[in-house]
Order: structure tokens, then sequence, then C-alpha cells
């Protein structure tokens, strides 16, 4: 997944703000063609936009299944600017693992 430059969108009546895409290749045709699946997602993960792209000609050739090559064609396509890669956020608190201290155990036997 990719961030994006922010863009309006609106789902169900409402006015949301897409600001992550995703893109994952459905299918094609060999040596021909290649069709993704492009979703527009809101900062919850929440898709906003979607829809298929389908990338043929000149285009596919110089894919070679890069997947830069792949969000950039269909950025372009779809008029969005890519502003970096996905991170997805960290959930809760991390927590610094303690270090214990050795145990010394004393014993009457020689071994």
């Amino acid at each position: 997944m990719k961030n994006i430059q922010s863009i309006p969108t609106w789902v169900k009546g409402q006015a949301v703000t897409s600001t992550i895409f995703n893109l994952r290749p459905i299918g094609g045709e060999l040596f021909q063609s290649a069709t993704f699946y492009f979703a527009l997602l809101d900062s919850d993960l929440v898709v906003t936009a979607d829809g298929n792209l389908t990338m043929s000609g000149e285009s596919y050739n110089e894919w070679g299944n890069d997947d830069e090559y792949a969000y950039n064609y269909a950025a372009e396509k779809l008029n969005l600017v890519i502003t970096g890669d996905y991170v997805a956020p960290v959930i809760g608190t991390i927590v610094e693992p303690t270090v214990q201290e050795s145990l010394t155990v004393e014993s009457d036997t020689e071994i």
C-alpha cells in the first residue's frame, strides 16, 4: 500500500478523506495485459473508492512485474499523487523486556 496526497471522496453521502492507495493484480491475458484491483482508503483502512484498471500495450511490456512501476502507472491513470509507502501504525504500548538477574545456587555436593 502507498500513502497518497489527501483527496476528498464521498461514501454514502458523507465526505471522507482518502489517504491510502492499494493495488493488486487480479487477472489479465498472458503477454497482452494485466488487470488490477485498486482501492482508496481512509486512515481507518475503510475503502472509500475502488475499481479495476487494465494495463496493456507498451506499459504492459515495460511493467515486468515491478510493483513500483504498477503503482506509478495506476496513480497516473487515477490522478493520484503517491507520497510514500504506507506503514501500519503500532497499536498498543511497547514494553521493554526486563533483564533477569542471574541466580546463584550453592550446593554442598561436589560435581
